[in-house]
C-alpha cells in the first residue's frame, strides 16, 4: 500500500516544481505568513517572502527555493488531508518525529527527508 503514497509524492513534487516562484512564495505567505516563510527559507528579511511573491520581483535564491518547495509539499500533503488549521498547527508545533523541532525550523536546517516522512507519517498515522 505504499505505492499510492510514492505516487502522490511524485505528483506533489511535479505541481509543486511547475509553480513558478512567485506563486510559490504567494500561497506559502497566504497560508503560514511571511515571518514563518522568511524563518524557513532561512532569510533575516521578513518582507522577502512578499516581494518573492510579487509578479517581478525578486526570484529567491536556490537555496530558498529548495525550502519552499519542500515546505509547499509539506503544506499540501497534510492540508490537503487535515485542512489548512491543522496544517499550520503542524508547522508551527513541536513534532516528536522531528526530535520536538517545529517543521519549519527542520526545514530550515535542510531536514528534507525527515520532514516530508513525519508529513506522510501524520497523514497516514502511522510511525516513521
Amino acid at each position: 500500500m505504499t505505492m499510492p503514497l510514492v505516487d502522490d509524492a511524485v505528483l506533489q513534487h511535479t505541481e509543486t516544481v511547475r509553480l513558478a516562484p512567485a506563486e510559490l512564495a504567494r500561497q506559502l505567505v497566504r497560508h503560514l505568513g511571511p515571518t514563518l516563510v522568511a524563518v524557513l527559507a532561512g532569510v533575516r528579511d521578513r518582507k522577502l517572502p512578499h516581494k518573492w511573491a510579487t509578479e517581478g520581483g525578486p526570484t529567491p535564491r536556490p537555496e530558498a527555493l529548495q525550502r519552499l518547495q519542500v515546505a509547499h509539499r509539506a503544506w499540501v500533503a497534510v492540508a490537503g488531508s487535515e485542512g489548512d488549521d491543522v496544517a499550520r498547527a503542524w508547522f508551527i508545533g513541536a513534532n516528536p518525529r522531528l526530535d520536538e523541532v517545529p517543521p519549519y525550523e527542520a526545514i530550515r536546517d535542510g531536514e528534507f527527508r525527515t520532514v516530508m516522512a513525519a508529513a506522510a507519517a501524520f497523514v497516514d498515522g502511522t510511525d516513521n
